[in-house]
């Protein structure tokens, strides 16, 4: 329906939104629409008089409010290429869509839109990347989790399954390479990082990666991974890997751990066996070494005895040799001295008796009463004493 310019108003006799004007006796009291090209009028005065000579019929005046005009654009458009870049950020700029250069943190500036743009990624931020398992919301203190059996049961290297989970925490390094070599870097992440782990888990007995092996196991996985996501020119740092669980599939854990429980006695059966022959063998060993040194010195103790005893009768038989009756009387009389050292001895001269023709008298019951000699002890019926080297 056209606009009849005369009066502002559409013709037919009713509004731009298909209904009739209301009457002086309606609610809105005969209101009509605002005149449209008033108002368009009204603006154009305004941003005339906003310019130095702004008249409506000077031409000059159009020309110079037209060149101020695009000024003030062009030097808008100028100023919006100044941006800022984040201490955690890097600045990638982009001329005409390619690579251009990596900038620092701080205010900086590129040729404005649509010469050149900048991307702003997070290089300090670290980023973690689940592998097993999905992480749910966190209920008190604790987060729910949910296992994801396609990623978390691996092969072991004596043909058994393990379910395992682990994160991945990485971050970027090289912003343009993040930028426009990958396409879906934590996809990436998540699909090398499960091979690499794939990789060496079959290379490990379910023993070894269920106990000692895990930290091995993720320093390997590290370096194996960073290479591969190098030789992808990813741009991408592995910072670190954590295994959050190393254990047989939930079916057969009771039997596994039942294994365990008697290797570990075995071992610790083994390892008393070996202490308790550790402590009898040197023992024995010593005992035999102390023995065989107690035989060597008896052996050289009677050597050295019988060599003495045999020096010393050489030595006599070589002085009896030199005067036979001088040493024979004096043996004669070292024996006979040893012999009656102990016994009480009563001298008769022979000459004086024989003589006479008298007996002599011996005091035998004085000799008895005498206390007996060293080494004589007296008899219990007839209180007479005896020697223990022969009769007195």
């Amino acid at each position: 329906m056209p606009w009849n310019n005369q009066g502002g108003r559409w013709q037919g006799g009713q509004g731009p939104w298909g209904g009739r004007p209301q009457g002086g006796g309606g609610p809105t009291g005969g209101q009509q629409p605002p005149d449209l090209e008033e108002l368009i009028r009204k603006s154009q005065e305004r941003v005339r008089q906003m310019f130095p000579g702004g008249s409506g019929g000077n031409p000059f005046g159009n020309r110079r409010m037209i060149f101020a005009g695009v000024v003030v654009l062009l030097a808008l458009w100028m100023l919006s290429g100044f941006y800022r870049v984040q201490p955690a950020e890097r600045g990638v700029e982009l001329m005409f869509g390619r690579f251009h250069e990596v900038t620092e943190p701080g205010l900086r500036y590129h040729l404005p839109a649509p010469i050149q743009s900048v991307i702003r990624p997070e290089v300090e931020r670290v980023n973690r990347v689940e592998v097993g398992f999905r992480s749910g919301a966190v209920s008190g203190r604790r987060a729910s989790t949910s296992d994801v059996t396609s990623e978390s049961l691996v092969l072991t290297g004596d043909e058994n399954i393990i379910d395992i989970n682990f994160v991945v925490l990485w971050k970027i390094s090289v912003p343009e390479d993040f930028l426009f070599n990958v396409r879906d870097p934590e996809a990436t992440v998540k699909a090398a990082a499960e091979s690499v782990m794939r990789e060496l888990i079959g290379k490990t007995p379910i023993a070894e990666a269920t106990t000692e092996g895990r930290g091995v196991i993720e320093t390997d996985a590290r370096v194996q991974l960073q290479e591969l996501l190098d030789s992808y020119g990813a741009g991408i740092l592995i910072t670190e890997i954590q295994l959050q669980k190393a254990d047989p599939p939930a079916e057969v854990i009771d039997a596994f751990r039942d294994v365990q429980r008697a290797q570990a006695d075995r071992e610790r059966l083994q390892n008393e066996a070996e202490a308790f022959a550790n402590d009898i063998i040197p023992r024995a060993r010593g005992e035999a070494e102390r023995l065989i040194q107690e035989a060597e010195g008896y052996k050289e103790t009677v050597v050295a005895r019988a060599a003495g005893e045999a020096a010393r009768f050489v030595a006599i038989y070589d002085e009896f040799a030199k005067a036979k009756e001088v040493t024979a009387q004096r043996i004669y009389l070292e024996t006979m001295e040893s012999v009656l050292r102990d016994m009480n001895k009563l001298v008769i001269d022979g000459d004086a008796s024989g003589t006479s023709g008298v007996v002599p008298y011996l005091p035998l019951p004085n000799l008895q009463e005498r206390p007996p000699a060293r080494g004589v002890t007296p008899t219990a019926d007839t209180g007479t004493a005896t020697s223990a080297s022969g009769s007195q």
